[in-house]
């Protein structure tokens, strides 16, 4: 089970520097943070020379603290006319600071004019304080800050990305041991580029054995204020110290991508990968984008709730709060989808579930801009209509257009992006070191290095994929008259879910038929969907007393699911080869699996499209870029679309 965040404690010293109760030690020297990160950890890792002409550069820091380090770095990256084009900045940090003790601080300790503006807009950007990694993106996506909340020896295995420099930061070495010891230097190890320098403040002796044992060389060199000597060296192992080797950017001739299925994951995909640069060919059967399920007139999005905060629970979290970023970039770049801005109440079953529910809240130390309990009056006074009960409110969460989402991010990608509408992709296949397209006819219709399936049920048959198991379920909603629900001012789920529309339309549905490929509209469907709505909104049933099912307009539209519930999104595996090598597989974790080179997977989304999509494009962007995963590697295994053949292999079962 996830360990609740401690959020830090806001306490000066009577210099004004920060200082920390819990570890009796201050956050920077007193001779100031900007000064001593620029000494420290700028100068002690060679920057800015070293990122100067490469395309992306990434830092790794230990303790993000007051984030002094971070804001000197992102300036003296603004500075430098040859910086690199994306910096990428992750940072670990076990106690983080509120958004408003953040602000608190910088407002104490920012002087630098330079520094300023940079200092409000990470106050702006401080994400919620809830256990995971949480992406930041400034600079239109060229500085980006990953932050990971938690503990650094649970936290630093599970990162998966390449480090060409690490600032070795937080309490010193007497106060905090556990941050200075060997196991978290060899997590470093497995991280480290070739060549990756390091730089710390601290000089002690048996900080330099432990990195001299993980691989690294290390030298005293001049110290920063009263300190005489701080360590600085680089990667430089005498013998092999990882069994893999950290990610790198896949080499392709051109950056050209092509994603097929203009839906919810297809483009995100494409709003993702034109950010980064990227061409990309957009491919759909359909005249138009969001034709499909993603064409439903609104969607539910929210974080999903479990006692033990099971791996769906870690998933979901991490992509609503990603998608909610990403979302804003675009409402702020002028796009608008009608995101409904109060809230979405989540009504419990009964009263047991509205207990644990609030247990679980309780006990994971949510905090209430995340989501907090509703009583049964206070959920009455949100919803605006009378409720069975209580249950609980996702503050941030809400409804939305998904088809004017899709447009907004296919816009986003302006010239960038290329449309293929109204041809179906019939399969994929290699030629020499590109991928081809091929249509119903035998026709290519287009070819690129990397190939995206994201269209949902058909993408394991044009991927040519044996493994990667879906089933479509049926979903038919249901649109109540203008007279009906009217009241509802909030989107509203439990045994079902309720959206409010314009012009006092109400939403309501879905139908949940697994194997079901009929698009024709159903009686009994309105009729279910009727009578899930009125356990939670009981005035409804009085409403409808006189209506016939049989009149009601709705929308028939189909999940595609995995047997786990949870998404399929990553590179794919090369089946042929991992058939051939099957004894020797057996025993493999998804790193030792042989991939199909440019070739991935975005679909399986079932329900959860909304909050899975931008967070899985991310995550896709980010492993064919080489950069740092937006999430941690156990929930990116746990959504592989390699994850069957993986357990084929190990049952002993591929055939």
């Amino acid at each position: 089970m996830t360990d609740p965040l401690i959020p830090a404690t806001l306490a000066f010293r009577d210099d004004g520097t920060p200082f920390s109760p819990a570890y009796d030690d201050v956050y920077h020297s007193a001779a100031g943070a900007f000064a001593q990160a620029h000494h420290v950890f700028i100068a002690g890792n060679g920057l800015p020379q070293r990122w100067r002409e490469k395309r992306v550069f990434t830092i790794l820091e230990t303790g993000f603290g007051i984030g002094g380090n971070f804001l000197a770095t992102w300036a003296a990256w603004r500075a430098d006319p040859a910086r690199c084009e994306r910096l990428h900045f992750v940072s670990i940090e076990k106690h983080p600071f509120s958004q408003q003790d953040l602000s608190e601080v910088h407002s104490r300790i920012v002087a630098d004019a330079t520094i300023t503006p940079l200092a409000q807009q990470l106050g702006d950007a401080w994400p919620t304080l809830v256990p995971g990694i949480h992406r930041i993106e400034f600079e239109d996506g060229r500085v980006t800050l990953t932050l990971a909340f938690g503990d650094a020896l649970d936290i630093l295995p599970k990162l998966w990305l390449r480090a060409d420099a690490f600032y070795l930061d937080g309490f010193s070495p007497a106060k905090n041991p556990d941050l200075w010891s060997l196991p978290v230097f060899k997590s470093l190890a497995r991280l480290a580029a070739d060549g990756a320098t390091f730089a710390t403040y601290t000089s002690a002796g048996h900080v330099k054995r432990s990195l001299e044992q993980a691989g690294f060389s290390a030298e005293k060199v001049e110290g920063f204020g009263w300190k005489r000597a701080m360590l600085v060296g680089e990667f430089a192992p005498r013998w092999r110290v990882r069994r893999h080797e950290p990610p790198l950017p896949l080499p392709v001739g051109e950056r050209h991508a092509i994603v097929i299925g203009a839906g919810l994951a297809g483009c995100a995909l494409t709003e993702r990968l034109t950010a980064r640069g990227w061409r990309v060919s957009l491919i759909d059967q359909h005249a138009a984008a969001a034709r499909e399920a993603s064409g439903n007139p609104a969607g539910v999005f929210h974080p999903l709730i479990s006692r033990d905060d099971s791996v769906a629970s870690r998933i979901t979290r991490a992509g609503f709060l990603y998608a909610l970023r990403r979302w804003r970039a675009l409402e702020q770049s002028g796009y608008s989808f009608q995101r409904s801005a109060h809230g979405l109440l989540h009504l419990a079953v009964d009263d047991e579930e509205t207990r644990a529910m609030a247990d679980a809240i309780a006990s994971l130390g949510y905090p209430p801009d995340f989501v907090t309990p509703a009583s049964q009056a206070d959920a009455q006074a949100l919803a605006h209509v009378a409720l069975p009960r209580g249950g609980w409110l996702y503050p941030r969460g809400g409804s939305l257009d998904p088809a004017a989402l899709c447009r907004a991010q296919c816009d986003a990608a302006g010239d960038l992006l290329a449309r293929h509408f109204g041809v179906e992709a019939l399969r994929v296949e290699r030629f020499d070191d590109q991928w081809r397209v091929i249509d119903a006819a035998g026709q290519p219709i287009a070819s690129a290095p990397i190939v995206v399936v994201a269209n949902a049920c058909d993408a394991a048959r044009a991927a040519d994929l044996r493994h990667a198991p879906t089933r479509i379920v049926r979903g038919q909603l249901t649109l109540l008259p203008a007279r009906v629900a009217s009241g509802l001012r909030v989107p509203l789920i439990g045994e079902g879910y309720a959206v409010p529309l314009a012009d006092g339309f109400t939403l309501t549905g879905a139908t949940y038929e697994v194997d079901d490929a009929d698009r024709a509209m159903r009686v009994s469907g309105h009729a279910e969907n009727l009578e899930r709505l009125a356990l939670m909104m009981p005035g409804v049933a009085n409403e409808l007393a006189t209506s016939d099912p049989g009149t009601l307009e709705g929308r028939v539209a189909f999940r595609c699911v995995t047997s786990d519930r949870l998404p399929m999104a990553g590179a794919l595996a090369d089946e042929a080869a991992a058939s051939r090598n099957a004894a020797a597989l057996r025993g493999a974790w998804p790193l030792d699996l042989p991939r199909a080179a440019g070739l991935y997977g975005a679909f399986a989304y079932g329900s959860r499209g909304l909050v899975w999509a931008t967070l899985a494009a991310e995550l896709i962007a980010s492993q064919i870029e080489g950069e740092p995963w937006p999430i941690e590697r156990d929930l990116a295994e746990s959504i592989d679309p390699a994850r069957y053949l993986l357990r084929a292999l190990r049952h002993g079962t591929l055939d």
